[in-house]
């Protein structure tokens, strides 16, 4: 296994080689906003051959400071949702995604964003369980969704089950 998709699962490693595919062959670019997994998501993706012909890039913004400095969330979502929550997480995909849009050659048209956040452990955030995550997924002719998860274990087991969820989910929306 490579080196730096280690922890990845296997079926993840495997999502990942179809997720960068799909990509190209739908002629589409991904940028990620990462705050629970903590670039594990885009370490995933770069590990496939080839992910430079479609990832654009990731942000890793844990601090909610850089989440509105960097990805436009509000300080009223962050206030009176937290964090760790589904409008956070649907605020960082389409600031994602407005940023990518801005800062690079590729148009808005053809960017799908996709951001995870949520509460890993050990303990209890602002309220929010430990295993709650959040991944939305925002993209050309894809209306915005965000997909809520509760996953159990350790700290590591839920950032890898999140890996492989934002890519099942990428997946699947892709294919309708």
């Amino acid at each position: 296994m490579n080196p730096v998709a280690e922890g990845l699962s296997g079926e993840g490693s495997s999502l990942a080689s179809r997720l960068v595919a799909t990509l190209e062959a739908q002629q589409l670019s991904l940028v990620l906003a990462e705050s629970l997994t903590g670039g594990s998501l885009s370490s995933a993706i770069v590990s496939v051959p080839g992910a430079s012909k479609v990832l654009l890039g990731c942000i890793v913004a844990y601090d909610s400071q850089l989440k509105q400095a960097l990805l436009s969330v509000s300080s009223a979502s962050l206030k009176d949702f937290g964090a760790a929550s589904a409008e956070v997480a649907g605020e960082m995909a389409r600031g994602a995604r407005a940023l990518a849009a801005q800062s690079s050659s590729t148009p808005q048209t053809s960017v799908v964003a996709v951001s995870t956040t949520g509460v890993a452990g050990p303990d209890i955030q602002d309220g929010v369980p430990v295993g709650k995550v959040y991944i939305a997924i925002d993209g050309p002719k894809l209306e915005q969704e965000v997909l809520e998860f509760d996953f159990d274990g350790d700290r590591q087991s839920i950032r890898e089950q999140t890996v492989d969820a934002a890519l099942k989910a990428v997946l699947n929306r892709l294919s309708h």
